[in-house]
């Protein structure tokens, strides 16, 4: 259950900011998430607090709520 979880927070290729977009996104546990961008960037129900924190394996963007799979 935790590797579900936590792969449910991960999509792939190194995304930026800049290329957020609003829409559907797949998880690497191959669930979808949905974005939206209008007043701040949000993963369904939970807001972006902070943004590109690069790491040596790919873009860390933080969230203000654990995201669990449906």
């Amino acid at each position: 259950k935790l590797t579900a979880v936590l792969t449910y927070h991960v999509v792939a290729g190194k995304v930026m900011a800049a290329d957020v977009r609003a829409g559907k996104v797949k998880t690497v546990q191959g669930s979808e998430l949905t974005i939206a961008t209008a007043g701040g960037v949000m993963v369904d129900k939970s807001k972006v607090t902070k943004t590109d924190i690069v790491a040596d394996n790919g873009v860390i963007h933080v969230i203000d709520t654990v995201l669990m799979p449906k």
